[in-house]
């Protein structure tokens, strides 16, 4: 893995640009049969002759089967790599709009930007993160503290409810304890 997390591939390394365009590619091909110039265009929007070009280059990698005028497809290279970049996209995304309630919009040209830039390990600990606030609710000042524990020795869930509990049970108290001031 090189710095953004993603495989080493080629000997040069893939820029931003290159890494928009598989993951377009790898997106329409989810969605279409086929992926042609005028999709991909139209997905980043640009012109034609400029997704040509970058084409050229992402055959040259080998990470694209094309020829001028024909459909394209996505070699194993290219596919792993624009799955990874849309996986990274989408946890980018979940991140920004589920836990800290960005538009879906802004969120989206966000995860745009941060996923060519943030390192796998930072995206690996945002998708722990979001799994912890999924099953442990929040309880008390010591959540986050919990997030390193939940990370380290697994997805106890029975143990986050017994945390909540111990926390319903000092509120209580504290509740009791200031009815009985006044």
């Amino acid at each position: 893995m090189n710095e953004r997390g993603l495989n080493n591939i080629s000997e040069k390394a893939l820029t931003p640009t290159m890494e928009d365009y598989l993951e377009a590619i790898y997106n329409l091909s989810q969605e279409k049969k086929a992926v042609r110039v005028k999709d991909i265009a139209e997905r980043l929007g640009v012109k034609m002759p400029t997704v040509t070009n970058m084409l050229k280059t992402l055959s040259e990698r080998g990470m694209i089967d094309y020829e001028k005028y024909e459909y394209l497809e996505l070699t194993g290279k290219g596919s792993d790599i624009g799955s990874e970049i849309d996986q990274r996209h989408q946890t980018l995304k979940a991140f920004l709009t589920d836990i800290l309630q960005i538009d879906r919009d802004q969120a989206d040209e966000d995860a745009c930007k941060m996923e060519h830039a943030v390192s796998s390990t930072t995206l690996e600990r945002m998708v722990e993160f979001m799994e912890f606030v999924e099953n442990c609710p929040r309880g008390g000042l010591d959540w986050l503290k919990h997030f390193n524990e939940y990370r380290t020795y697994g997805k106890k869930r029975e143990l986050c409810l017994e945390r909540m509990k111990k926390l319903v049970r000092e509120y209580d108290a504290e509740i009791k304890g200031m009815k009985q001031k006044n």
